[in-house]
């Protein structure tokens, strides 16, 4: 077997935001934006937009237990305006990230306590909502986490996964985000 045979046949152990790119692209050439308001991702899991997020009765009617706003903020643009107060009177868990789509913001220090939160939810059979503005870049990023920490898939299986069933994309700075967590997850499993 030749050198280059033997590179294309083992995993690549490192993780890029290249390799992530060409995952959400599903092998096409561009990046595509969710067609549907909100998609279950992972059993009992789901990610969706602002619309549905705020639609208690949808909510009541697929049965969402835990909300996790990945885009928690009083702002018109680029954030959703929930709280616990907002979701009161449905029984609905809450848990807010104030994160902003853009490269620079770092979302990782959010990521555990997220994926805590919805862990917690799954255990007592519950149905977590992870939105944001359009349920495609930050609450993905909390979910292909989640999916990290909580059931030790790395990055790219985690946003295979997501990604089978909405279309989805991190922004390059929470998918390098996403590679930092996978090196960090890689080096405290033990040997």
């Amino acid at each position: 077997m030749a050198t280059q045979d033997i590179a294309e046949t083992v995993p690549s152990e490192s993780c890029t935001p290249k390799d992530l790119l060409e995952i959400v692209r599903g092998g096409g050439e561009f990046v595509l934006m969710p067609s549907r308001a909100y998609d279950e991702v992972y059993p009992d899991i789901y990610i969706s937009e602002r619309s549905f997020a705020t639609n208690k009765t949808s909510l009541k009617k697929v049965g969402i237990t835990h909300i996790v706003n990945a885009a928690q903020g009083t702002s018109k643009f680029g954030h959703v305006n929930t709280d616990e107060e907002f979701y009161k009177d449905t029984g609905i868990s809450f848990y807010a990230i104030k994160a902003v789509d853009v490269i620079g913001f770092n979302i990782s220090p959010f990521l555990e306590a997220a994926s805590d939160f919805i862990d917690n939810a799954l255990t007592n059979k519950g149905k977590v909502l992870v939105h944001c503005v359009e349920g495609f870049s930050r609450s993905t990023t909390v979910v292909v986490a989640f999916l990290m920490i909580k059931r030790n898939m790395d990055a790219r299986e985690a946003l295979r996964v997501v990604r089978a069933k909405r279309e989805v994309c991190p922004n390059d700075g929470f998918m390098k985000q996403l590679c930092e967590l996978n090196r960090k997850l890689k080096a405290e499993k033990p040997s």
